[in-house]
């Protein structure tokens, strides 16, 4: 029993260790040692800016004078805003806007942002479309930076980076703020050698006819339609300077709502790029796996096991090595507590975020697997509050 104990601890560290330092480090190495440039150029496409926004009154000005002040020629670039299922003000404020640049799609009826950006698409006329979100600003050469990728025919998608306004400000802030830098570098690694795994639906830019609209009920649209263009042999292009700006969820509580949506999302995506898990290429099929699938429906479940067998081998007295073992978990899930106090009660978590992000990210990976597995977790998409 003590041996298969300590088996199972040690495949449990070895598993996170893997996810979060050793697939880093591989992944880097490739980018330095192999890496597979392609080609750019400062090309001017026509470009359709397009935004799902529901009930977004309190941003949406904003977003239309930002995406009208974009450095890109006014004849080349529209936007399009579909509102479907907003009940405030987001489509009068947006048809107040006096510009044939700026065009509005409105509906009555919610069925969500897959829906709403598959009724959208066909209405777009750029020959690249860029999704962004309402309440994202995009740094003024952000079009630019994007459609530059697309001089090469083999690039069916270009992503850029996401950028906290606030991180500083708030809990949520610093966290998400951590997170969003590692998870750039790591997207800045996989794109040197073949591609992105996936793009944030903040600021990413598909070539019109590569694009394969969600089907209705997708939870990560974004994720899954960048995906399908590298299950159909493009190549998907990270840019780290391509930058959009964001304000953070106001709380941990918005945070974790918007995690666990996460997960459950990256679970409905298993069985929803199939392609992704065969495709041609052996180093594509390990990026993705390594990359998004162990860290969402493995990894959260090698913290439970290692905490639950660390736990059984100090009551089973199997020595020093075990017994430090135990207490770096304690002091690191204590960490996580007190940052989630300290947060609670008002007050910026300073280093006790660290512990604290990745305890919520591995706690809200195994509720959303739950909310998938159980059919509970619904694709119309709530404001993380």
């Amino acid at each position: 029993m003590l041996h298969i104990l300590q088996a199972i601890l040690w495949a449990s560290l070895a598993g996170i260790a893997y996810t979060y330092v050793g697939y880093p480090l591989i992944i880097a190495a490739l980018a330095r040692l192999r890496p597979r440039p392609h080609a750019t150029a400062d090309i001017e496409p026509t470009v359709s800016v397009l935004v799902a926004a529901y009930n977004e009154e309190a941003c949406i000005a904003q977003k239309i004078d930002n995406t009208l002040a974009l450095d890109y020629p006014e004849d080349k670039l529209e936007l399009v805003i579909v509102t479907d299922g907003s009940n405030d003000r987001t489509p009068d404020i947006v048809r107040s806007f006096a510009s044939p640049r700026v065009r509005l799609l409105h509906e009555v009826e919610r069925r969500g942002k897959s829906a709403a950006i598959a009724r959208a698409f066909p209405a777009t006329r750029g020959e690249i479309v860029l999704f962004s979100d309402a309440n994202c600003f995009l740094e003024r050469n952000g079009v630019r930076r994007l459609v530059r990728h697309f001089a090469d025919p083999a690039v069916g998608g270009a992503s850029g980076a996401k950028r906290m306004l606030d991180e500083g400000e708030t809990p949520s802030g610093k966290g998400e703020g951590l997170y969003w830098r590692y998870e750039s570098f790591l997207k800045a690694c996989d794109s040197a050698v073949s591609s992105a795994m996936g793009a944030p639906g903040e600021v990413w830019a598909v070539r019109r006819e590569a694009f394969v609209p969600p089907e209705e009920g997708v939870i990560l649209d974004d994720f899954v339609a960048s995906l399908r263009l590298v299950e159909a042999g493009w190549r998907l292009i990270f840019d780290p300077q391509a930058l959009a700006f964001e304000r953070s969820s106001a709380s941990l509580r918005g945070e974790w709502v918007r995690r666990t949506r996460n997960a459950a999302g990256g679970w409905q995506a298993w069985t929803l790029l199939p392609g992704m898990r065969s495709h041609p290429s052996r180093l594509v099929r390990f990026q993705y796996l390594s990359h998004r699938m162990l860290r969402w429906m493995v990894t959260p479940s090698l913290f439970v096991l290692a905490l639950a067998t660390c736990v059984a081998l100090g009551i089973l007295r199997a020595g020093p090595l075990y017994d430090a073992l135990l207490a770096a978990q304690i002091i690191g899930y204590g960490g996580a507590l007190a940052g989630w106090v300290a947060a609670r009660r008002g007050h910026r978590p300073g280093w006790l975020m660290a512990p604290l992000y990745v305890v919520m990210l591995n706690a809200a990976a195994l509720v959303g697997g739950l909310r998938h597995l159980t059919g509970r977790q619904s694709a119309v998409w709530q404001k993380a509050r």
